[in-house]
């Protein structure tokens, strides 16, 4: 029976985030004990586990099916790959930093100046895109130190909470590319392996539809439920169900996360009481 084979990153939180949703998923991992290679206990899947510069090779070149990247290295190593889903984990961004002490206006200060980066090919289209003429140093690895030792006078590198920049006496000053975790392919598999990557999204999509998605129960007098339905479209429309006490219902409905506190003020303007909220862990649509 076929296996569909799935590259992720060897360590690191984009290895830890890219294994949660697996599992998430219901697939079972066996730890793989320092393994570079894993099969699932209930589920047709191997794992590869890889550096992350090395998955799009091994994706392009079909030693793996699909893979888990980041979208900036995707587009870093520009690779003949396709994102068929995006994962909305290990969210970061591709910025430019230079020295705190630096007097900085605008985007015209590194026009002349040394840029040290590991990713030359986005910051060279930025560069052009921007009618900018700087020079790109490239560093595989510890960018940060580049302006300390005067190799640069910036860097661009990957930021998540901008910790690693203020420590090495840098400050943001302009972002690049936005990232997320993405699932890549080369091309269409074979027939087999396409049911197995289906079935694997399928899964995903309701796993991330769960965390977008909040589960509310509440109480309301019945002459307010009209009211109450408009604020609760949910997937169709809510749930109601009579309480013991004559007068009163109680309503079920789906909202999303972002509208959440939104609705819930709502929800006390209309009369509703005992509001209960609960996560939900997968949502099959």
């Amino acid at each position: 029976m076929s296996k569909l084979k799935i590259a992720i990153q060897k360590s690191g939180r984009l290895s830890e985030n890219s294994l949660r949703l697996i599992q998430e998923c219901g697939i079972k991992i066996p730890n793989g004990g320092g393994k570079l290679i894993t099969e699932s206990t209930n589920f047709p899947v191997e794992i590869l586990f890889l550096r992350d510069d090395d998955i799009p090779q091994y994706v392009e070149q079909k030693v793996a099916d699909i893979g888990i990247i980041g979208e900036n290295v995707l587009i870093e190593t520009r690779k003949n790959l396709v994102v068929i889903q995006k994962l909305g984990f290990s969210a970061c961004r591709l910025s430019l930093a230079v020295a705190k002490e630096v007097d900085y206006k605008d985007l015209s200060y590194f026009n002349g100046k040394k840029v040290a980066t590991s990713y030359p090919s986005i910051l060279e289209d930025y560069f052009q895109e921007n009618n900018i003429k700087a020079t790109i140093e490239f560093i595989s690895g510890s960018v940060e130190i580049a302006t300390g030792i005067g190799l640069a006078d910036g860097i661009c590198d990957i930021v998540s909470s901008g910790s690693t920049l203020f420590s090495n006496g840098l400050k943001e000053v302009e972002k690049v590319l936005s990232s997320q975790a993405v699932l890549v392919a080369a091309e269409k598999l074979d027939s087999e392996k396409q049911q197995i990557l289906d079935k694997l999204l399928f899964r995903i999509r309701s796993v991330q539809k769960a965390k977008e998605s909040k589960y509310i129960l509440l109480n309301a007098p019945n002459q307010n439920l009209e009211r109450i339905i408009k604020i609760l479209p949910g997937m169709n429309s809510p749930t109601i169900l009579p309480l013991a006490q004559e007068g009163w219902s109680s309503l079920h409905s789906v909202i999303s996360e972002d509208k959440f506190w939104d609705i819930i003020e709502e929800l006390k303007g209309a009369g509703a009481e005992g509001i209960l909220v609960v996560p939900i862990e997968k949502m099959i649509l």
